[in-house]
């Protein structure tokens, strides 16, 4: 456990970003405003505003398949997404594992609102800071581009909240970081919602300071 894992940078250059536009051509601070609602705007409006229209396309069934094999997920193992938006990756999780028990947390109305409908059953809008689980509920957790939007107190919290129920440190966190200045400035001309901006390293200080012993994992902004 606590090993550094990519799972999910080849979805996330798959995607075109123009860092210099994402600036210039749209109040950015309106924008951010606009995002951190989290709403139908962030997920299913304009590229400026968020995803851009979030839709169901199967591309996370080679991360469910990879992230299965390497934690041996079984049916009947109990797992959590953290920050679930759509859940379409727990989806894929009951596809890929058939009798896999799934649950998912999202702040996001809209986002569990719009969920894959075959888990929407399973998902609850809660904060990742107070998860309304027992110690040790789950046999794998992991949280995928959420934890950085919390500001530091919330953030630290919300780790914490993650290894507390989870069993045996079976977890995974994947966050936006930066490993040079270009990279820490695509990011700032890029994210709308971001609140904590650190690198690799410091994000290894803020895991093991709040007690987490399991995997993690960056994107970056190349």
């Amino acid at each position: 456990m606590f090993e550094e894992i990519d799972f999910v940078s080849r979805l996330h250059r798959r995607a075109e970003r123009d860092y210099i536009g994402r600036v210039v051509e749209h109040d950015k601070a309106e924008c951010a405003a606009i995002a951190k609602r989290y709403g139908a705007d962030y997920w299913d409006g304009p590229r400026h505003l968020g995803y851009g229209g979030y839709k169901y396309d199967g591309r996370w069934r080679v991360v469910a398949e990879q992230m299965a094999e390497h934690y041996g997920l079984k049916p009947g193992m109990r797992i959590l997404d953290v920050g679930c938006g759509k859940a379409f990756l727990l989806y894929e999780f009951t596809q890929v594992v058939p009798g896999i028990e799934v649950f998912g947390i999202d702040v996001s109305e809209y986002g569990i609102a719009n969920a894959k409908e075959e888990v929407r059953p399973y998902l609850e809008v809660v904060s990742a800071q107070d998860l309304p689980f027992e110690d040790n509920s789950f046999d794998f957790v992991y949280s995928l581009a959420t934890l950085h939007n919390l500001k530091l107190p919330d953030l630290n919290r919300a780790v914490q909240e993650i290894a507390r129920v989870g069993k045996g440190g079976a977890a995974y966190i994947m966050v936006e970081s930066y490993r040079n200045e270009r990279e820490k400035v695509n990011l700032l001309y890029w994210q709308l919602t971001c609140e904590s901006f650190y690198a690799p390293d410091e994000w290894a200080w803020v895991y093991t300071t709040n007690g987490y012993t399991g995997d993690y994992g960056f994107i970056y902004f190349e």
